[in-house]
């Protein structure tokens, strides 16, 4: 009979270096978890070139490349990710479970409930905490509710920018229009999906299929 416990690969990319050697420490006790790189950023990590099909431990407000932007680059990587960060509000919540994450923890979370998430995540299931979960449910219901206003073309281009993290005047010059004018269409999808703040734009574009120029 083989008792060779399957081992699950987890890489951990977080820039507080403290929470992140406690982290490792923890992952590092469980007998079915193998720690591979550790970074303070996406692109140290990505540098490092881990190979795909493993949990990512993620923290969204990274230097550089953050927030739901980082969760896109981590899935499309073929990673499985689980997001840890201190932010736990609803607009946080959503735009990165919109944009792959499979799950979602705050750094309140102990060491078991990360392990436990850490194995559903790598089981191919989603993993969110009770409290953050009613976020999800909530949102469920308003979609389920709500009339959906189909967004112009442009409004889509400029959506995907904002997602991909570009300022009003990146967005400008990319689109060759002015800033006024992108203040504007922002206006107008902010009427449209009644998301506000950029992060809610950001799922908002997930939601809707909008990919992200790379």
């Amino acid at each position: 009979m083989d008792t060779t416990v399957r081992q699950i690969a987890v890489c951990v990319v977080e820039d507080h270096p403290l929470y992140r050697a406690a982290l490792v420490r923890a992952l590092s006790e469980a007998p079915d978890v193998t720690v591979g790189v550790t970074a303070g950023s996406l692109e140290e990590f990505s540098a490092y070139r881990p190979d795909p099909g493993g949990v990512v431990i993620l923290d969204l407000r990274l230097p550089g490349v953050r927030d739901a932007a980082a969760v896109v680059e981590v899935v499309g990587r073929g990673h499985r990710v689980l997001v840890v960060s201190a932010h736990g509000d609803q607009r946080d919540v959503l735009a990165a479970m919109a944009a792959g994450a499979r799950g979602y923890l705050t750094k309140n979370s102990d060491a078991d409930e990360i392990l436990r998430a850490v194995r559903e995540v790598a089981a191919g299931n989603s993993y969110v905490s009770p409290t953050l979960a009613s976020f999800l449910l909530e949102s469920s219901r308003e979609r389920q509710a709500g009339v959906r206003l189909e967004l112009s073309d442009r409004e889509r281009e400029v959506l995907g920018l904002v997602a991909a993290g570009e300022r009003d005047q990146d967005i400008a010059e990319a689109l060759n229009i002015s800033v006024r004018t992108v203040r504007s269409h922002l206006d107008r999808i902010r009427e449209k999906t009644g998301a506000r703040r950029r992060a809610e734009l950001t799922g908002e574009a997930y939601r809707r299929g909008i990919v992200p120029p790379s």
